[in-house]
């Protein structure tokens, strides 16, 4: 795909820091003001400076795309080193505190447990951040809570493999790019490990800290959380994680990460993760990546390693990457998200983007085929292979079409259950599906998403379909369904399953709102609701109600639990100089 990064980091939706905006329509059309405080940036010491900066302004009404800095096509405006230079700017030389206590009331039940009441519950705690020197920053937190974060989406699981969940959660948000480290499936950082045990029970966060910011041209971070330990779910935790690294010229940098999770509970209870990464940016259209990495666990003491090489070409015409991952057997990132152990993982990617002047009104076809495959590190067992050819249309209107043909092969060396009573034999699977993906514009009123999967799968077929549905009346309310279903058809035998979820939103004000999520997921047998009511002010902080309600999906499975949260919390400025 397109380049999209410099050095380090990448665009982070769901941050939020301190901030104001506010906008308006006139004769001269619709027009944006953003008041951003100094004191939510990180910059150096120095009273008068260089800054880059780049701003992106997107037009859904005719999918255009408007940069303060015009950058070349074929890169995106996360590339910084494309960004235009705001010249001349004297920053104030000041250090903050800011200090956001919280006070939460709840009540709850859980119908797994024997007692038949409502348990109230009170708690207070909050977080402090200090602005330590111009470029880093401390901060701190105390019985940490996030029951204003929405709930995850329900997942539909059909692989052997665990998922994960984005993260979402405030604390862990915040520079969150300087402590990603490994990728996607081989992740050594991934923040959800910290206060949400592996059967996925919340587990209370006692306090921590986190040091993070750049210190002479270098991107540091160091962070510190215990947890609680939960009867039946978890026990004591304490997790540690130090990241260090360079930017260098052109888009190159090099770093180091050391990750450890202590029980303080138990004796010999521990893991650790040491890695170091480089990039190295070759002219403009070059990029080639390496990491390397180990693990430490008690009683593991085979192939503990990680070895990832990685390569991409990008022009304004053609894109191509490639990678090489090997994964020893007892690589363990027990603070990371690495799914699958024990292999050898080759890629190669081939795209070409076309730009037509004027036919039907497309703005760009991309035509690519990548071949992924994975095999046993011992013994060279074909465990998964995957041929993807697609040609991707996209229209000025903003409408999309993929038209994908993939080819899979699935090997199986133990026998795997893949529903209730169905368990597939080991063996080797392969078939060709078909995988057409279209949706309309997504800033319309009304827009559509779907994509169909049809095909060979396992020892069978499957037919899975995923829609998704949305609807905005004004800058007030919208909506939105989003519908999975998979049928599948096996040789050892046949099974459904479906997904549901509705999400709506409210908005009386931009500071007030009303949101639900109600979900439905037969796989995982249950029902949910998470309805959430805020009354926001600073940074993120204000008034939440907040009610969650499971149930199981059918009568004779009852209720699951049911909780109503209350929360305040306010920002405060604690001191200045």
């Amino acid at each position: 795909g397109r380049q999209q990064r410099g050095s380090g980091g990448g665009f982070n939706l769901n941050w939020d820091g301190s901030w104001d905006v506010a906008s308006s329509r006139d004769a001269g059309g619709w027009s944006a003001e953003f008041r951003i405080p100094f004191s939510t940036l990180r910059y150096r010491a120095g009273t008068r400076q260089d800054w880059g900066f780049n701003v992106l302004r997107r037009v859904r009404r005719v999918n255009e795309e408007s940069f303060w800095s015009p950058i070349p096509r074929e890169f995106d405006l996360y590339r910084v080193s494309e960004a235009g230079t705001l010249v001349g700017l004297e920053p104030p030389v000041r250090r903050s505190a800011q200090v956001t206590p919280y006070l939460l009331g709840s009540t709850a039940r859980n119908y797994a447990v024997s007692d038949p009441n409502f348990n109230e519950n009170w708690e207070f705690g909050g977080d402090a951040k200090i602005q330590v020197t111009q470029g880093l920053t401390l901060d701190l937190t105390y019985n940490t809570d996030f029951a204003q974060v929405e709930v995850d989406e329900v997942q539909t699981n059909l692989t052997r493999f665990s998922i994960s969940f984005p993260e979402k959660r405030p604390f862990f948000l915040e520079n969150a790019g300087m402590f990603s480290v490994g990728g996607r499936g081989s992740d050594l950082f991934f923040s959800r490990r910290i206060g949400i045990s592996p059967n996925g029970t919340q587990v209370p966060i006692q306090g921590g800290g986190r040091l993070s910011g750049k210190l002479a041209g270098t991107n540091l971070g160091l962070l510190h959380i215990r947890t609680e330990g939960v009867v039946g779910a978890q026990s004591g935790q304490a997790y540690t994680v130090a990241r260090v690294a360079r930017e260098l010229k052109n888009r190159s940098s090099v770093g180091g990460i050391f990750l450890q999770r202590d029980g303080v509970d138990l004796t010999n209870d521990y893991n650790r993760t040491y890695g170091a990464d480089a990039q190295l940016g070759l002219g403009s259209a070059w990029t080639l990546n390496a990491l390397a990495a180990r693990t430490e666990t008690p009683d593991l003491d085979g192939k503990d390693h990680i070895i990832h090489l990685s390569g991409s070409y990008s022009t304004r015409s053609l894109g191509f990457n490639g990678h090489f991952r090997e994964v020893g057997d007892d690589f363990n990132p027990e603070v990371g998200f690495s799914p699958r152990a024990g292999f050898r993982d080759y890629r190669i990617m081939w795209q070409s983007y076309l730009r037509p002047e004027s036919f039907l009104g497309l703005r760009e076809i991309r035509p690519h085929a990548r071949y992924t495959t994975i095999r046993d590190l011992e013994t060279g067992f074909e465990e998964t292979s995957m041929l993807h050819l697609d040609s991707q249309f996209e229209w000025d209107a903003g409408h999309f079409l993929s038209t994908a043909l993939n080819w899979n092969r699935e090997g199986l060396e133990e026998p795997f259950e893949i529903s209730e009573g169905v368990v597939v034999p080991p063996g080797t699977y392969d078939g060709w599906e078909i995988a057409p993906h279209v949706y309309t514009n997504p800033a319309a009123p009304v827009a559509f998403d779907t994509r169909l999967d049809w095909g060979a799968f396992l020892s069978g077929t499957r037919r899975s379909h995923q829609a998704f549905i949305s609807f905005r009346h004004g800058s007030a309310f919208s909506t939105a369904l989003r519908l999975e279903y998979n049928d599948i058809n096996l040789a050892q035998g046949d099974f459904v399953t479906r997904l549901a979820g509705l999400r709506m939103g409210y908005f009386f004000t931009p500071q007030i709102y009303l949101q639900s999520l109600v979900q439905y997921n037969d796989q995982a047998d249950n029902w949910s609701a998470n309805v959430r009511f805020a009354w926001l002010g600073t940074a993120g902080t204000g008034l939440f109600v907040v009610y969650n309600h499971a149930d199981g999906v059918d009568a004779l499975s009852g209720p699951i639990n049911r909780s109503l949260t209350l929360k305040y919390s306010r920002q405060f400025t604690a001191w200045g100089w």
